[in-house]
């Protein structure tokens, strides 16, 4: 199993890998901004957008909101921007 994510490395790049987030290895409680990015680049691309959605699912019941969600075609990650209520 993968490190956990420290909450000092999420606040600095406002970046959490969605694999981290399903796995519960992020700790978002003292994360300090309003917004954040999941990034998914783990299988092919239908496979990213779903981990992504996931996530950002998930952390839903935490109170964060599903923004965006976009594949960029040059390193095909997919990221899911979300922001807190």
């Amino acid at each position: 199993m993968p490190a956990a994510e420290t909450p000092d490395q999420i606040a600095r790049t406002r970046m959490v890998t969605a694999r981290a987030v399903l796995q519960g290895q992020a700790d978002l409680r003292t994360y300090p901004y309003r917004l954040l990015a999941v990034v998914s680049h783990h299988g092919v691309s239908g496979d990213k957008v779903s981990e992504a959605v996931a996530a950002a699912e998930f952390l839903g019941q935490f109170g964060w909101d599903l923004v965006n969600i976009s594949e960029f075609a040059s390193n095909k990650i997919v990221y899911a921007f979300l922001r807190r209520r």
